[in-house]
Parts: structure tokens; C-alpha cells; sequence
């Protein structure tokens, strides 16, 4: 049996869980909506580059920021922020206020749960409150739950057909921005009842040889930091050219609508969720680099047989088989990344890893977004493939023997 986690942790876990509900529905719902505006392929992944653009910026400001002040205060403010984007969504039907609600509130990005561009301070906050096995235990009950409320908050997208409702009238887009509202004010709660101790002051040394130490640490560490920011900036590309238009592709490629879509997407994250478990488990045993090369190798080979699926319901399933070994390794990577500096800087690694991603993920969904909407079906799927396998192939040689690879 496992000691139970700190009080802040289970808070921090339980807001995830409540914030992934309304990412799972947009996620699923939210490129099919701005298709029913009229939306080209194209236009769909511009607003959702916006929306990317937007968090990389923020990231880019609150990563190293959350060193040195309340991480608490920064995730509040994100609450607020976000649950406003969700009401203007809801209430306003206008395009140009649901586009810069979307760039705000980043809709249809499936962040699993992240608290978006202040996903940096949530990880750095969590990795301070834990170390060793249970911060291992921590991310990786923190990704499964953030999965967890993917898929629910996806299923719930088929909730209107299943009442008759339908999506005949733009109103049910608008009425599920609901949940992602919901669960900023739930998180925000959450939050709030957090309490921060303040940190040890460090000893001071103004020695030559404790400087220089420090010195030989910092440079060790920035040289982690640029390789760490080039492979998640393969990756984040990758990912941005297939994963934020996968309810488009069903959309284009076999006609499907969302109570069909919503429900094969909540699939994806109910095995996802397996998924870190498995990764905890194998990440014990084979140490966090490899667990991750092991289940992404698996992961690339299932990508690439997606579009030669005959049948929604097989592309489905492979593409939810594939999101059991993909994501179930975000865990694993924040691990990673926590272990590459001290403790004073994770806050800047995470932040390194999470803009690297941001930056060339904005530009996949406009390429994406092109490709599909010429009928490209397959071409983007094996060129996401091919970039994953460079990144696994990296991700090997950067990090596989670091402390984080030990079992």
C-alpha cells in the first residue's frame, strides 16, 4: 500500500480531473462546430494555431515566472481566465468573440487535463510537493485522471442525439461549453483551498569553488534544456499536424457526425488512461526514457495503419489502441523533464518542454487542416509517423543516460 499523497497534490489531481472533463468535448466537438459555421479545413486549423500561438506565449512568460512567484496565485488566474473564454463561447454568438475564446481558452487542443500555458507552473508545483517513487506515482495518477476526464467529457458530446436534440441547430455547440466552464469553477475551488509553505532559504556561499560549482551545474543543465527543446519541438509538430483534427478527419473521411465521434474519442482516452498506468509500471521497471521509446515505437507502427482503415470503426479502434501507448507516456515525460534540473528550475524546464512543443504544434493543425480538406487522408498520418520516429530516435540518444533512465 502507498502512503497517501500530500494534501496539495490530491487537490492539484482532482483539479485536473475536473478541468479534463470540458477539454475531452471541446477536443471532439469543437472542429466539428466551426465546421457547421462554415469553416474551411484550413480555417479550422488557423483558429486553432491562434489558440496554440496564444499559450506559447503565455508559456514563454509564466514558466520562469512561477520560480520566483506564487504558483498558486498564477493557476487561479488561469481558472478565471479560462472560465471566462468558456462563458463568452456559450453566451455569444458571434465568430469573432468565439474566436478569441477560443484563443483563450485554447478549445479543441486536448490538453489532457493541462492547466494550458500554465501547465509549466502545475508540473513544477507538483514535483516540489513530491519526489522520488511518489512523484513517479504522482504524474502518473495525474495523467491517467486527466485521460479519465477526456473520455467522459468526450462521450458527452453524443448526450444530445441521445435526448433528440441532435446538432441540426448550432445551440448544442454553444451548450457545451457548460463543461469546460464547470470545470474551471470546480478547479478554481480546488485550488483555492491549497496552502503553500514557504521555501528554505538556500545557503548563501560567495566561495570561489562553490560558484564555480554552481557554474558547472548551470551550463550542464542549460545543455539538457536545448536538447530537451529540440526533441519536444519535433514532437510538437507531429502532433499538431493529425491529433487536434482527428474528430475533422472521421468528420471528412467516413462522414461521421458527433454521436459517432464523441464516443470513439472517449474510447481513445479510457485506453489512454490504461495507458499511463501501464507507463508507471513499465517506467518503474525500465526506467522513464526507455518506458518511453518502448510504448511510442508501438504507437508510431499503429499511426501509420490508421488511414488504410476500410471502416470508421477500425480506424476507431486502431487510433485508440495507438493513444494507450502514445499518451500513455505523458506521464513518464514529465518525469523526465522534472529530473533534469534542481528543483530551483523546473519550472523553467517544464516550460522549455511545453513551449518547444507549443511553437511548431500551432503551425501542424493550418497543414493539417489543408491536407484533409483536399481529401489528403493519408499523407498526413505518415508524415506525423516519420517525425515521431526521429523524436524517438533523439529522445534516446539525449536522455538514455540520465538519471531518469534508471530503473
Amino acid at each position: 500500500m502507498h502512503p497517501p499523497l500530500p494534501p496539495n497534490v490530491r487537490r492539484l489531481l482532482a483539479a485536473r480531473a475536473a478541468r479534463s472533463l470540458g477539454q475531452g468535448a471541446t477536443y471532439a466537438s469543437f472542429s466539428l462546430y466551426l465546421h457547421a459555421l462554415g469553416f474551411s479545413g484550413a480555417a479550422i486549423g488557423t483558429v486553432l494555431m491562434a489558440g496554440l500561438l496564444f499559450g506559447a506565449l503565455l508559456t514563454s512568460i509564466i514558466g520562469p515566472l512561477s520560480d520566483k512567484v506564487s504558483r498558486r496565485a498564477l493557476l487561479i488566474g488561469y481558472e478565471i481566465a479560462a472560465a471566462l473564454a468558456a462563458l463568452a463561447a456559450m453566451l455569444a454568438p458571434d465568430r469573432s468573440v468565439l474566436i478569441v475564446a477560443a484563443t483563450v481558452g485554447a478549445f479543441g487542443r486536448g490538453a489532457n487535463g493541462a492547466a494550458g500555458p500554465f501547465s509549466p507552473v502545475e508540473q513544477a508545483w507538483l514535483a516540489r510537493e513530491v519526489a522520488g517513487e511518489e512523484r513517479r506515482r504522482a504524474f502518473a495518477i495525474n495523467a491517467t485522471l486527466g485521460f479519465l476526464g477526456m473520455a467522459a467529457g468526450a462521450a458527452l458530446i453524443a448526450l444530445p442525439a441521445a435526448l433528440g436534440a441532435g446538432y441540426h441547430s448550432l445551440s448544442s455547440y454553444r451548450a457545451l461549453f457548460a463543461l469546460p466552464l464547470a470545470g474551471s469553477v470546480i478547479s478554481l475551488i480546488l485550488i483555492s483551498r491549497t496552502r503553500i509553505a514557504a521555501a528554505a532559504p538556500s545557503p548563501a556561499s560567495n566561495s570561489s569553488s562553490t560558484r564555480a560549482r554552481e557554474a558547472y551545474v548551470t551550463r550542464a543543465e542549460n545543455r539538457l534544456l536545448r536538447r530537451l527543446a529540440a526533441v519536444s519541438a519535433i514532437n510538437g509538430m507531429a502532433i499538431g499536424i493529425v491529433s487536434p483534427l482527428m474528430a475533422y478527419w472521421f468528420l471528412r473521411r467516413f462522414h461521421q457526425g458527433p454521436a459517432t465521434i464523441g464516443p470513439a474519442l472517449a474510447v481513445s482516452f479510457l485506453l489512454a488512461s490504461a495507458g499511463s498506468v501501464l507507463g508507471g509500471r513499465l517506467s518503474r521497471r525500465l526506467g522513464a526514457v526507455r518506458s518511453v521509446i518502448w510504448m511510442r515505437l508501438v504507437g508510431v507502427a499503429l499511426l501509420v495503419a490508421i488511414p488504410f482503415s476500410p471502416s470508421f470503426a477500425i480506424a476507431a479502434g486502431l487510433y485508440a489502441l495507438r493513444s494507450a501507448f502514445n499518451r500513455g507516456t505523458v506521464g513518464a515525460r514529465q518525469v523526465v523533464a522534472a529530473g533534469l534540473t534542481r528543483a530551483e528550475r523546473r519550472g523553467l524546464a517544464a516550460s522549455v518542454q511545453s513551449l518547444s512543443t507549443q511553437l511548431p504544434r500551432a503551425a501542424g493543425p493550418v497543414l493539417g487542416g489543408w491536407m484533409i480538406h483536399r481529401g489528403q487522408f493519408v499523407a498526413p498520418f505518415l508524415l506525423t509517423a516519420a517525425m515521431q520516429a526521429l523524436y524517438l530516435f533523439l529522445y534516446g540518444q539525449f536522455f538514455g543516460g540520465t538519471a531518469s533512465d534508471a530503473a
